[in-house]
C-alpha cells in the first residue's frame, strides 16, 4: 500500500522539551509518501502559499485534503488547490476573500468543492470556477449575518475564538456533513435533524467507509457510527495498543480498510499544556514523534508505525490512499 500524509514543516524544528511559543509556526505545506510494502518514506510535494493570499510571515501548511481519481484536493488556511495525485501540476486554484482558516476540502458528486472554511465556522460549497453556491453556519445561523463582506478575511483577520471550529467535511448520499472540534460533535448541514454526538473529547475527522462513520478524537479514539442509524457501533482506544503512560499526540487524520485503520499523530509540544488540554496527564514515560500508526480494526493492536519527523513532517492532518 502506499499513503499520502499530508501535513506542514515547521519553521524551525523544535523538540518535545522546546517551551518557544511559536512552536505552531510553519514554513510550507508537505506531502510525504509512505509505501508500507517497501518501508519507505520520502517527501513529494511541498508548497508555499502564493503572494496575495496570506499575510507576509504567517504561518502556511497543508491542512486535510482528499483524493478523487487522479487528483489530490489540498488546502491551506487560505487557499484550495487540485493537483494531479502523480505529478504534482497543478489544475486547479482558489483562494476567495472569505477564505480564514480553511481545515477541509472535498468534493461533491458534481465535482464541486466542499470546504471547511473554519474561521468563519461556515462550510462552502463553491464551483470548480471559485463561485459561492452553498454557504451554511455549522451553528444553524444566519451564514453572512456576522461577515463583514468587504474585508479580506485571508489577510489577518483572526476570528478566534471560534464558537464552532468546524474541522471536516463528508458526505453521506447527498448529505453535507460536518465535524464541530469544540461541540465534540458532528452535524448534517442539509438535515439539521440528524446529529451525532461524539462527546469523548474534540473531535477531527468523520471517515466513512462500508456503511460506518469513524471520528478520530484529538486524545486518540476512534469512534464508530452506523451511517444509517446513527447509532454506537464501538470506540477503540488506541492507547490500549501501547505501553502504559505514552502520549501517542495530538491524534488526526485517518484512512480505514476493510481490516485496519491508519492514524495519524502530531507530537504534542508542552505549550499545549498551557491550553489547559484536561485529557493529557503528567507523568507521561514516553512522548511520541509526529507519526502514523496502522491498527488492527478486529483487535485494536498495533502493528505498524512510520516515525514522519525524519522527513521533514511536523504536523499529520491527512492520511491519504494512493491508488
Amino acid at each position: 500500500m502506499e499513503l499520502y500524509i499530508v501535513g506542514g514543516m515547521q519553521k524551525q524544528a523544535r523538540t518535545a522539551t522546546d517551551l518557544a511559543p511559536d512552536w505552531y509556526d510553519y514554513k510550507e505545506g508537505l506531502v510525504l509518501k509512505v509505501d508500507t510494502t517497501k518501508k519507505k518514506v520520502e517527501p513529494v510535494f511541498n508548497y508555499k502559499s502564493q503572494p496575495g493570499a496570506f499575510l507576509e510571515g504567517d504561518s502556511v501548511l497543508f491542512k486535510s485534503g482528499s483524493i478523487q481519481g487522479d487528483s489530490l484536493y489540498l488546502c491551506t488556511q487560505t487557499e484550495v488547490m487540485v493537483v494531479d495525485a502523480h505529478t504534482f501540476d497543478q489544475k486547479q486554484y482558489i483562494s476567495h476573500q472569505f477564505f480564514n482558516d480553511v481545515h477541509h476540502v472535498i468534493t461533491d458528486p458534481d465535482g464541486n468543492l466542499v470546504i471547511a472554511n473554519t474561521g468563519l465556522d461556515m462550510v462552502l460549497r463553491l464551483s470548480p470556477e471559485g463561485e459561492v453556491l452553498d454557504s451554511w453556519n455549522v451553528l444553524f445561523k444566519e451564514p453572512w449575518a456576522k461577515v463583514d463582506q468587504n474585508l479580506d478575511y485571508r489577510l489577518g483577520v483572526s476570528t478566534k475564538p471560534h464558537e464552532a471550529h468546524p474541522n471536516y467535511v463528508f458526505m453521506v448520499g447527498d448529505d453535507v456533513w460536518a465535524t464541530r472540534f469544540e461541540k465534540r460533535d458532528a452535524v448534517c448541514l442539509t438535515d439539521p435533524s440528524k446529529q451525532i454526538k461524539v462527546d469523548i473529547e474534540r473531535v477531527h475527522d468523520g471517515y466513512l467507509h462500508a456503511g460506518r462513520i469513524h471520528f478520530t478524537t484529538v486524545d486518540g479514539h476512534v469512534a464508530i457510527y452506523d451511517a444509517e442509524t446513527l447509532e454506537h457501533v464501538r470506540t477503540i482506544r488506541l492507547g490500549d495498543a501501547h505501553p502504559e503512560n505514552t502520549l501517542l499526540g495530538w491524534c488526526r487524520g485517518l484512512y480505514v480498510t476493510d481490516e485496519v485503520m491508519w492514524v495519524g499523530f502530531s507530537r504534542i509540544r508542552p505549550t499545549r499544556f498551557r491550553n489547559a488540554l484536561s485529557w493529557i496527564r503528567t507523568g507521561f514515560q514516553k512522548s511520541m514523534p509526529t507519526h502514523i500508526a496502522c491498527y488492527c480494526l478486529k483487535t485494536g493492536a498495533c502493528v505498524e508505525e512510520f516515525d514522519l519527523e525524519p522527513y521533514g513532517l511536523n504536523a499529520v492532518f491527512s492520511v491519504l490512499p494512493l491508488s
